[in-house]
């Protein structure tokens, strides 16, 4: 090893990471990982009890938590939760829902739900957090991560997923434009693409042998994602490994995209 070569650290440590959706499911799963890592994971979601469970978890391994509950769909509240924050380095936008059914199907209550959850309050979220880190002087220095919960569906089509992979499409316009934008502020913005991962969405929209031979059969590497396979992607974006990754996509699909 040369003496210029260091070895990079996944540490988070001094931190203050935001998460939505961190409730359940791979917010919860990040979250701990975050927590882990030195991270203070400020954890938001819609549920109390939920979020108290995961704190008490958190607390009890060792790491720091603060649970907030918050809807991202009230756009008052949740700029007013992230602009109440001390302050903020990493945001994580996970929380996002899917309808699956037929594109002469969708209804506007279903087209309306996943436009507000999956793009419109993901792009508040990243507002208010982005402004928050611009409150510190020392930002340039410090550095910002912005890291969005995209899928794999933002980078291909499939069939009864056409509003869902709308805003995916969206979702990484978004990271690409906010990577450029914000470059020379030192915050970096990446999104991570996952498959199909065992969660409570995913349980809930996969709910026939069918379709989980349909999924089982678009992935060569034949199995789905686990929790640890994604919240290991979203620690490596979050960590000073990937001070030089901004702009792209980290895509945990297991090939279904290669093909």
């Amino acid at each position: 090893m040369t003496s210029e070569l260091k070895i990079p650290t996944f540490r988070l440590d001094g931190k203050v990471a935001l998460v939505t959706g961190a409730g359940r499911g791979l917010g919860a799963a990040i979250a701990e990982v975050y927590a882990a890592a030195g991270a203070e994971v400020v954890l938001l979601g819609r549920t109390q009890s939920y979020l108290e469970e995961l704190s008490g978890n958190i607390t009890r391994g060792g790491g720091k938590s603060r649970p907030v509950a918050c809807d991202v769909t009230d756009d008052a509240k949740l700029r007013d939760v992230i602009g109440a924050l001390p302050s903020l380095d990493i945001l994580v936008n996970n929380a996002g829902t899917n309808f699956p059914e037929p594109f002469v199907d969708v209804s506007d209550e279903h087209l309306d739900a996943m436009l507000d959850l999956n793009i419109r309050a993901c792009f508040v979220a990243a507002q208010a957090a982005v402004r928050k880190m611009l409150e510190d002087p020392k930002r340039e220095d410090k550095g910002g991560c912005v890291i969005h919960m995209s899928s794999q569906m933002g980078h291909v089509g499939s069939p009864n997923r056409t509003v869902y992979c709308m805003t995916k499409h969206a979702l990484e316009g978004l990271t690409k434009a906010m990577a450029v934008e914000l470059a020379p502020q030192n915050i970096r913005v990446n999104s991570i693409g996952p498959t199909f991962a065992d969660t409570p969405l995913v349980r809930r929209v996969v709910d026939t042998p069918e379709k989980r031979d349909f999924i089982m059969s678009r992935i060569p590497m034949g199995k789905l994602a686990t929790l640890g396979d994604i919240a290991a992607a979203a620690l490596y974006l979050a960590s000073p490994a990937a001070a030089m990754v901004t702009g792209t996509h980290l895509i945990v699909d297991g090939g279904w995209t290669a093909q």
